[in-house]
């Protein structure tokens, strides 16, 4: 594998961020993210993967320094484990096939106390676990039939095998919002860290998104008044932005695409499961890798990745009061 020039795209914006989808399946529903009756990709039209490692280490070659798996729900895969331990082997790796500073994973925790030693052993540090209530019945409603507990066992079991835990929770109206201050003070008491996102209109769902939008500047304002919270200038390399609690030192993210745009320091790009290249998560703009790996090999991914970062668009076009969500995919299917 020769070294490549890195990624740019038309904008400037160097991209060192790769998100992969490795399944869209999910073993839970939750109802801003999914239909409850989803259909899935047959599993022919997959990237193997062995294929998904090849394209990642492409990636590698041309300057990707953080890899983040996601699904779906990426633990439901089977054999996911030996897909984590190949690219962890690019951790920290120098000369001209590039390294990894990270490689991490957005899980939903359902399966976690069972593959956390696992995840620690290939190399991953730090792990994302969406969360958006700890209390049974609204966990259990949100997800439409998860159970917390299970959750909470394997935030524990991969805290306890050494990776640090960071909570992701979707601020929902009038379901968790008032959750939001004490995951804040659970997150402290635990050692976790608590990103909160703001919903995002992606693919038709059988809610209605603006009875759920909650702006995330509304929730800063609520948390500083309850909390010592001070402008943290940590970067994990994507689109957060961070406070921190003075009196214990937890981090909060904030994610808000829709009150706070981000799009100008974008450095990211997804893979989907089926092997389309999306260069913005907002955009239907789409190259399918896994045909042009196939037909043409490394040489065709080379010219593909430069022809698509020519496409990527200045920011997104997020719009939750639109009639129709902003693409028609779902989350599951780009990789949350």
């Amino acid at each position: 594998m020769t070294c490549a020039p890195a990624l740019k795209d038309r904008h400037g914006r160097t991209i060192s961020y790769l998100r992969i989808s490795v399944t869209d399946r999910c073993d839970l529903r939750c109802r801003y993210c999914m239909a409850e009756q989803m259909t899935f990709l047959p599993k022919a039209a997959l990237l193997s993967l062995d294929e998904i490692a090849i394209i990642a280490e492409r990636f590698i070659a041309r300057g990707i320094t953080k890899i983040r798996l996601t699904g779906g729900e990426p633990l439901v895969r089977r054999d996911v484990g030996d897909l984590v331990k190949r690219l962890g082997r690019h951790i920290g790796a120098k000369g001209a096939e590039g390294g990894l500073n990270e490689l991490t994973m957005t899980t939903n925790g359902n399966r976690l106390a069972e593959h956390a030693p696992a995840l620690v052993d290939a190399g991953m540090r730090r792990i994302n676990v969406s969360l958006d209530s700890r209390d049974p019945d609204l966990f259990r409603h949100i997800t439409r039939h998860g159970d917390v507990a299970r959750v909470i066992d394997g935030i524990f079991a991969a805290r306890d095998a050494g990776l640090a835990v960071k909570i992701n929770m979707v601020a929902l109206k009038g379901w968790n919002e008032h959750e939001i201050a004490p995951m804040l003070a659970w997150c402290s008491d635990e050692g976790l860290d608590l990103t909160l996102i703001e919903t995002m209109p992606l693919g038709t769902v059988d809610e209605d998104r603006t009875d759920r939008f909650l702006p995330l500047t509304k929730v800063l304002d609520e948390l500083k008044a309850q909390f010592p919270l001070v402008r943290d200038t940590h970067d994990s390399g994507g689109p957060a932005r961070y406070w921190r609690r003075a009196d214990s030192g937890t981090r909060l993210g904030l994610i808000s695409p829709l009150t706070a745009n981000f799009c100008d320091t974008c450095n990211r790009v997804r893979l989907t499961t089926e092997g389309i290249l999306y260069t913005c998560l907002g955009h239907d703009d789409q190259v399918d890798l896994k045909a042009i790996l196939r037909a043409e090999g490394l040489p065709g991914l080379d010219a593909a990745l430069d022809a698509a970062l020519l496409s990527k668009p200045a920011r997104h076009d997020f719009d939750i009061a639109a009639a129709t969500p902003a693409v028609a995919r779902h989350m599951s299917v780009t990789g949350g």
